[in-house]
């Protein structure tokens, strides 16, 4: 069975814009594209990482299973010369599910939906241009509701 996985990627070292590309080119040989976002340029969140990233989100069709796509994800992240040395800190790619279909995961490696997306503009302004009405399955709120209620004053602008 083909899921619905929705995903947002962003970086804030290297040539950002490259690798947001190639990340994302890695993501579509392998599923197929269904929704792709603006680019935006955002405030590092977190207090760690220094320098704006770069971010989009994307919805790809996949037949895999949710373990087997982190790992699949994982990978194109250290091929883009992740380093995982640092929480919230600079990194030349960071890919995160957002959403799978509307399940709700909970296991130690992956949580999904990912439990600090409706605390983060940088992840519902991208994520509201191409899923405007979908309705978070644990919260219960559509993405533009969730936007309307983020606290996060960051600034996130199109590129």
């Amino acid at each position: 069975m083909k899921s619905k996985v929705t995903l947002i990627l962003g970086g804030n070292r290297g040539d950002r814009e490259l690798l947001l590309n190639a990340a994302v080119k890695s993501i579509t040989d392998r599923n197929t594209l269904l929704l792709k976002s603006s680019v935006y340029e955002t405030e590092a969140w977190g207090g760690i990482a220094e320098g704006p990233f770069l971010n989009q989100v994307i919805q790809v069709k996949s037949s895999v299973d949710p373990m087997t796509f982190l790992g699949f994800i994982q990978k194109i992240e250290t091929d883009l010369g992740r380093r995982r040395e640092e929480h919230w800190g600079d990194r030349t790619m960071d890919i995160d599910v957002l959403f799978w279909n509307d399940r709700i995961i909970d296991t130690p490696e992956l949580k999904i939906p990912h439990p600090f997306m409706s605390q983060r503009k940088f992840v519902l302004i991208p994520l509201a241009e191409i899923l405007p009405e979908f309705v978070h399955p644990v919260l219960g709120k559509s993405t533009l509701e969730l936007l309307k209620e983020c606290q996060d004053q960051s600034e996130v602008r199109k590129v």
